[in-house]
């Protein structure tokens, strides 16, 4: 695998859990190049460095949940409840695994959450604008409709109105 992995297969890998964009250790232990016992090692030396927030544990319920979510029977025979990172968890990776590789792909992989956000914020500003438009034209029905009931009162010929005759009635 080469040093370059593009942004497109690494959003791939994005999930949300929780509320939050992260990634799973062992995907992210396949585009750095090494293990997952070792990043998970590396990340175990340096603790301090990896609060709750930028990293944490899924449950056997989220993890039958992503079996549920990809449609596989057995999640690669793991032993251990997988670990999953968070944009900054990703980020403090790269202070960790110090090679040449996993400062490539780091940077790789942060890109990919930019884009990401850009995506979401992008995607959130079409559904404003959209709702927008929705009320606007509900708008616009209801006028049409009333200027096209006042078209057919205009059309439709007044009832003739009995003239009051003048003068002497017998």
């Amino acid at each position: 695998m080469s040093h370059k992995v593009s942004i497109e297969i690494i959003a791939t890998k994005i999930l949300e859990i929780r509320g939050k964009k992260v990634m799973l250790d062992k995907e992210l232990a396949q585009l750095y190049g090494v293990a997952t016992r070792d990043l998970n090692k590396a990340v175990k030396r340096n603790i301090k460095r990896f609060p709750e927030d930028f990293m944490y544990q899924l449950t056997k319920e989220e993890i039958a949940n992503l079996k549920f979510h990809f449609g596989t029977s057995s999640w690669g025979g793991t032993r251990k409840l997988p670990f999953v990172f968070t944009e900054q968890g990703v980020a403090m990776l790269s202070s960790v695994l110090n090679s040449e590789r996993a400062i490539k792909v780091n940077i790789q992989i942060m890109r990919a959450f930019v884009k990401l956000k850009e995506l979401l914020l992008t995607h959130k500003d079409l559904a404003i604008k959209l709702k927008e438009l929705e009320k606007k034209y509900i708008n616009h029905d209801k006028k049409i409709t009333m200027i096209f009931e006042a078209i057919k009162q205009l059309l439709q010929p007044e009832p003739a109105k009995q003239k009051k005759r003048i003068g002497f009635h017998s």
